[in-house]
């Protein structure tokens, strides 16, 4: 065909830049895509000294120190019926027939349509923390262990955790930004971020409550700045660092993959006792 490909350019190529690698991909979905590997730096932007907790959930995507929550869209959710339409209508064509491929190719879409809308989502949040914020301090989440709660793995897969750390962690390296992630066991939920009391219980149906001291706290807002606290607390003073786990995009642990302008590796503060629990993230 000598006519020109009609393509939709996701950014600009570097100026100056000739790619050295080409390559051509059709995803499930049959759209084509084409990437091209150039040699870019990525600028810095300006140091800031603002730092911010977050609190992961379900009922909010994530809840930030500063009070604001985000909403979790729920992709998977709103999408959910046209997805067993599709896949209803996948099972009764004939196997390998041109309708049942015609009816795989709808169920892709969709998976496909769910998909970019989430990651788009996730690469507008994380941008934007990044930029605004010099330390970022989370959660250590161990999704792997909390979608096997069958009641509540559809909702945590659809929150993308995994992928929001991800992002944070390739960005952070890029923009010299500190990225702190807090021991799992870290009692955020429990602890009153004013007085510092310990509750006793705090079941996931109680989503405010008081503090003996007089404060009453919003649960995930209440989290968010204990996490940030005890983030601050670690980069100031030290504290128990883990080995890391292996970075998924390099295969080396994490603390060799940061950016000699952030922290020496992540830490992961230790202590605290056993409240993060796949119920405990609505």
């Amino acid at each position: 065909m000598a006519d020109p490909l009609d393509i939709v350019w996701s950014r600009p190529l570097p100026e100056n830049a000739s790619p050295s690698t080409v390559t051509v991909s059709q995803d499930a979905a049959g759209r084509w895509f084409v990437s091209l590997l150039c040699d870019d730096r990525i600028e810095q932007t300006p140091a800031v000294h603002a730092a911010i907790g977050i609190d992961a959930g379900l009922n909010s995507l994530l809840t930030l120190s500063t009070g604001e929550k985000v909403v979790n869209p729920k992709y998977e959710r709103a999408d959910r019926q046209a997805l067993a339409r599709a896949q209803r209508a996948m099972a009764r064509k004939e196997r390998g027939s041109a309708n049942r491929a015609k009816a795989r190719l709808k169920v892709a879409r969709i998976h496909a349509r769910i998909t970019d809308r989430r990651r788009d989502l996730l690469h507008k949040l994380t941008t934007r923390l990044v930029r605004e914020n010099q330390t970022i301090v989370i959660e250590d989440l161990t999704v792997r262990n909390m979608v096997t709660n069958h009641s509540l793995a559809r909702a945590i897969s659809d929150a993308a955790w995994r992928q929001l750390r991800t992002m944070l962690e390739y960005k952070a390296e890029w923009h010299g930004r500190n990225l702190v992630v807090v021991d799992r066991w870290f009692p955020s939920s429990k602890l009153c971020s004013t007085c510092g009391a310990l509750a006793e219980r705090m079941p996931l149906s109680v989503r405010s409550w008081m503090c003996r001291c007089g404060t009453t706290h919003d649960r995930d807002v209440n989290a968010a700045r204990n996490i940030l606290a005890e983030g601050l607390s670690v980069t100031a003073c030290g504290g128990g660092v883990r080995p890391q786990r292996e970075s998924s995009r390099s295969g080396q642990p994490t603390v060799k993959q940061e950016n000699p302008r952030a922290t020496k590796g992540i830490p992961v503060l230790q202590g605290g006792e056993d409240v993060k629990s796949a119920t405990t993230q609505q």
